[in-house]
């Protein structure tokens, strides 16, 4: 998973017309940490998505932008536009996880 350090680095995985996920998350976070022991088996199965990885502390503005108010979270992004949003409190094991992303269209 790519860390994405800048909003130019941001905006850039974003607008694509491939659908990719990021997963907003802060490194004094317990369920961040929790989500990273569970992470790669899933983006090695949902390998249909580009998955990259933000420090919501390092980027609060990108946050703030779109409403990530916990973290972690899994947004999806398509053309530059927001098209879901796991939120941190569903966001807590495994099976929450995938059942998220097999829930997505196409």
């Amino acid at each position: 998973m790519k860390s994405l350090t800048t909003n130019e680095e941001f905006q850039q995985a974003i607008t694509g017309d491939e659908p990719v996920i990021v997963k907003f998350q802060a490194g004094w976070c317990p369920d961040c940490t929790r989500m990273d022991m569970f992470i790669d088996p899933i983006v090695a199965e949902y390998n249909k998505y580009q998955w990259f990885d933000l420090n919501r502390d390092e980027l609060p503005e990108i946050a703030d932008k779109y409403e990530v108010m916990g973290i972690p979270s899994l947004l999806i992004f398509k053309n530059g536009e927001k098209t879901a949003h796991l939120h941190s409190a569903n966001a807590k094991s495994p099976e929450d996880v995938t059942d998220f992303l097999s829930n997505q269209p196409e």
